[in-house]
């Protein structure tokens, strides 16, 4: 009933909220990413985007499928691995950046280790900008991390905002220097949100400075300063920092996978991997709320 390449397409819109990095993403034509979803929407009978030429937002029947078509690519790739005699092995080397650390890539990754018993899954969280130097180095296979702003490599897992976040009960003095939580260099939410500040003009000082993501959140959360952080990773506990803050606007930020130079152990597992990744991107972050 339901085609695996429109829900492969589905998918890759609804973890990017866009039909043109959709289309970039599954080297595409717009106009077929356009009628992928609308044969899946006259398969189901329902609409699972609400778009005008402004915004892409998935429907409440949107949300469902999200989970649907999930499970059916992952039977679908499971099917066709048994059928066809493939089974992945080798060393596979992989980086996530700590922007992950409380979602729910572990799912992702037990999925894959379930399904792929014979590879052998080496983990590196580190900072994007560290795992960008690795996987340049030739020490990493994969990565999945924040883009740098002048790379343009990377395969698109999704689109997302950069904001301030901080604890609820924060309130920032103006005439004060603004008080951060950040990664240490060559961290790129840090190197962002330096220079949006100093674009401003505005005075900021280092309250805390944390290789670790848990680290970062229980300083902001004990109101040592604020982050700049995805939209849709806001960890609990902590709030977008509202606009009368005055504080700079960060842009946009993307998450990409990025291979390293191929080495034919870890190609296919590579791959492997890649796509469990980009079926299961929902999984990574909260849907973005409105307002």
């Amino acid at each position: 009933m339901y085609d695996p390449a429109q829900l492969r397409t589905f998918l890759a819109v609804a973890q990017t909220l866009s039909f043109t990095q959709a289309a970039r993403r599954l080297g595409l034509r717009q106009s077929t990413v356009s009628q992928h979803v609308r044969r899946l929407e006259d398969a189901t009978g329902r609409q699972l985007f609400a778009r005008d030429t402004h915004s892409v937002e998935l429907t409440e029947d949107g949300e469902a499928m999200l989970g649907f078509a999930r499970r059916i690519l992952e039977v679908h790739e499971q099917a066709t691995a048994f059928f066809t005699g493939t089974r992945l092995g080798g060393r596979l080397r992989f980086g996530a950046s700590e922007d992950f650390v409380l979602t729910r890539l572990t799912d992702i990754l037990e999925s894959f280790r379930h399904d792929h018993p014979d590879v052998d899954l080496e983990l590196t969280v580190e900072l994007s900008g560290t795992l960008h130097e690795k996987l340049d180095a030739g020490k990493l296979d994969l990565v999945l991390a924040k883009r740098r702003p002048e790379d343009p490599r990377g395969e698109l897992v999704w689109h997302d905002e950069l904001v301030w976040i901080g604890a609820e009960r924060l309130r920032l003095d103006p005439e004060q220097p603004v008080p951060l939580v950040v990664f240490p260099p060559p961290g790129i939410s840090r190197a962002l949100a330096l220079e949006a500040l100093e674009r401003r003009g505005r005075a900021w000082r280092i309250a805390c400075t944390s290789g670790s993501l848990n680290g970062l959140v229980a300083a902001a959360r004990a109101g040592l300063g604020v982050m700049a952080h995805s939209h849709g990773l806001i960890p609990p506990g902590l709030v977008r920092v509202p606009e009368r803050a005055g504080l700079p606007e960060l842009g946009a930020v993307d998450f990409v996978l990025l291979h390293g130079e191929r080495r034919a152990s870890a190609q296919g597992a590579a791959d492997a991997l890649a796509a469990s990744i980009l079926a299961g991107g929902d999984r990574l972050h909260r849907r973005r709320q409105r307002g």
